[in-house]
């Protein structure tokens, strides 16, 4: 398990000054059983491998495991974790790249997001304001327990001051 560390930045053009550095590690973070069930009642995505225990016991990951989706849309939350900009006036998802899910995550397994910036550029002003900054950050979810890779993403973010 890696300890928990975050970037502060004052402001986000001071993104550009950061590019290829690791910003940190969120906090370790677990998936619920319970969780994967409601998502899969928000989503619809009832497949038996993520809602059946006693099916998925069986199963080829020998119980249930989380939707890829799932794992994909808490990589914004470790990345609030580990990123802080303290004055903006509007923050996006501006979307995603790669994304690769590496290896099945059980419920009830410890996790940690890891994040790398790999780019920022300056942007157009919004409504007449300040020019932004797009950024692309590599996330990492690793299983904290030995570290390895269970899904890796890059993710768009714009912040606007």
């Amino acid at each position: 398990m890696r300890t928990p560390q975050r970037t502060t930045l004052r402001e986000p053009r001071q993104l550009l000054d950061l590019v290829d550095q690791e910003l940190g590690a969120s906090q370790v973070r677990v998936v619920t059983q319970d969780e994967v069930d409601r998502f899969a009642d928000v989503t619809g995505d009832h497949q038996w491998i993520h809602v059946d225990v006693e099916r998925a016991a069986a199963g080829p990951f020998g119980g249930t495991i989380v939707h890829g989706f799932f794992t994909l849309a808490l990589v914004p939350r470790l990345l609030e974790d580990i990123l802080t900009i303290e004055d903006f006036s509007m923050g996006v998802n501006y979307g995603l790249d790669r994304v690769r899910f590496v290896r099945p995550l059980p419920p009830d397994t410890e996790i940690q997001g890891v994040a790398t910036l790999t780019s920022a550029r300056r942007i157009p002003a919004v409504d007449g304001g300040s020019e932004g900054v797009q950024a692309k950050a590599s996330v990492v979810v690793e299983f904290a327990n030995d570290g390895t890779t269970c899904c890796v993403a890059e993710i768009l973010f714009r912040y606007h001051p």
